[in-house]
């Protein structure tokens, strides 16, 4: 499903779709429409950014990251900015170019009170660390370490995640499905996974977490993103258990409150735009799916959802501020700006 993706974008079929069926989407996307289940209802607003398109335009958006001071950061792929800054409010604040014009994964690292960016650009091969600022402290290509990198090009990295003692785990989710560890100076520790089919190896491991909600048990959760599951590994690489998501192709896990989040960018297939959102809760069972079907389950197995073919199109990432609004940026959408989530 990964190479079936890219193949795609390549041959150009999606971005037709997405420009013939833009008009038909936004005539259907209502404004004030009430999406969710249960305690996690919200009222979508398209209309959240205000931000100037020929000034700070857009291509594929990914994922974005909110830091204490209630700036959102958000990566997307055009060339004329890798970064977008905005307050809560929809306004952009600053914007910059990291020369990653494949900006995809985005994680916030919070150290010792100063908080820095982790950006991936699979498209480019490489990652990099970068201050709020977009200055970059390293940039790294594929590892030396792991000899199955016979070359530059097959190092594709999708996400990264930090823990508390610096070390951070760098997932290679079109790449080679290796988790890399590395300590805190970007040394090399260890690496695991791989594609396949075993317990301890993933189709598409795309996003990677630290599961802290156990505080003397953190644990990695990953998605199998092709396998519609994620799993969880110790902090080592020993696989742990696998959690099934029938439908569910799960870009990246996010934790808040002791709640499980994540965008569901598509159920059937790429041309579908058939897109939502999930939280969870904390036995993994869905609890909420906006834009979807109220989840079911027969006995603990979820079944397939449901979109509700007016709410999103591909999500790829939720970021969720204190107040419990979800900021969602979409894949290969026809270039639109994210859309805010206020819970009710």
């Amino acid at each position: 499903m990964r190479n079936s993706r890219r193949n795609f974008i390549k041959k150009g079929v999606l971005a037709s779709v997405a420009s013939t069926s833009s008009l038909s989407f936004t005539s259907n996307l209502l404004d004030d429409k009430i999406i969710g289940h249960g305690d996690f209802k919200f009222k979508l607003d398209k209309k959240w950014s205000s931000q100037d398109i020929y000034k700070h335009p857009v291509n594929h958006c990914h994922e974005m990251v909110i830091d204490r001071r209630n700036k959102l950061y958000m990566t997307t792929t055009h060339v004329k900015n890798n970064i977008l800054v905005y307050n809560r409010d929809g306004k952009i604040l600053d914007s910059y170019n990291l020369n990653l014009p494949g900006a995809h994964g985005l994680t916030l690292s919070n150290e010792g009170g100063d908080e820095f960016l982790y950006v991936t650009d699979p498209d480019n091969n490489k990652f990099c660390k970068t201050t709020l600022k977009g200055e970059k402290i390293f940039e790294f290509e594929a590892p030396k370490e792991i000899s199955k990198y016979t070359s530059k090009s097959m190092f594709k990295p999708t996400e990264i995640t930090v823990a508390s003692n610096g070390d951070f785990y760098v997932a290679d989710g079109y790449g080679l499905d290796y988790i890399i560890q590395y300590d805190y100076s970007g040394n090399y520790i260890r690496h695991f996974g791989g594609r396949g089919d075993n317990d301890n190896q993933f189709d598409c491991c795309h996003g990677v977490t630290i599961d802290t909600r156990d505080s003397k048990n953190p644990f990695l959760l990953i998605t199998s993103r092709s396998k519609n599951e994620f799993k969880r590994f110790t902090l080592d690489g020993k696989w742990i258990e696998t959690i099934k998501m029938p439908g569910c192709y799960i870009c990246r896990p996010v934790i808040k409150d002791g709640y499980l989040a994540f965008a569901v960018i598509v159920t059937k297939d790429w041309g579908s735009y058939d897109g939502m959102l999930a939280i969870l809760d904390n036995n993994y069972k869905v609890i909420s799916m906006p834009g979807g079907n109220s989840p079911k389950y027969i006995g603990n197995l979820l079944q397939r959802p449901v979109h509700d073919n007016v709410s999103f199109r591909n999500p790829h990432d939720v970021c969720i501020d204190d107040d419990w609004n979800v900021y969602v940026p979409q894949w290969n959408s026809g270039k639109i700006f994210p859309i805010k989530l206020t819970r009710v």
